[in-house]
C-alpha cells in the first residue's frame, strides 16, 4: 500500500469523515482537471475503506456485552434497529 494509506490509518474517524467530505465535495463541483478528480477519487476510496473499516471494528467490539455477572453475552443489534 501506498504512503497515503498510512496517512489516513493516523486520522481520527472524525477527520476521514471531515477528509472524504472534502473530496466528495470538490469532485461534485465538477471544475477540477482530470488527472486531479482521478486522483482525489483515489484518496476518496481509500477514506471510504478506512472508515468503513473502522466502523466494522467498532460494531465487533460492540456486539458482545458485559452483562451484571459479568458474562459475555452478545448483543442483538437488529433487536435495538426495531426499538
Amino acid at each position: 500500500m501506498n504512503d497515503e494509506v498510512k496517512e489516513h490509518e493516523q486520522l481520527t474517524f472524525e477527520e476521514a469523515m471531515d477528509k472524504l467530505e472534502s473530496v466528495v465535495g470538490k469532485l461534485e463541483e465538477g471544475d477540477v482537471p482530470l488527472e486531479e478528480a482521478i486522483s482525489m477519487f483515489q484518496e476518496g476510496m481509500e477514506l471510504s475503506k478506512y472508515c468503513h473499516d473502522r466502523l466494522q471494528s467498532v460494531e465487533k467490539q460492540m456486539t458482545k456485552v458485559l452483562n451484571e455477572d459479568g458474562e459475555v453475552s452478545t448483543l442483538d443489534v437488529d433487536e435495538e434497529k426495531s426499538e
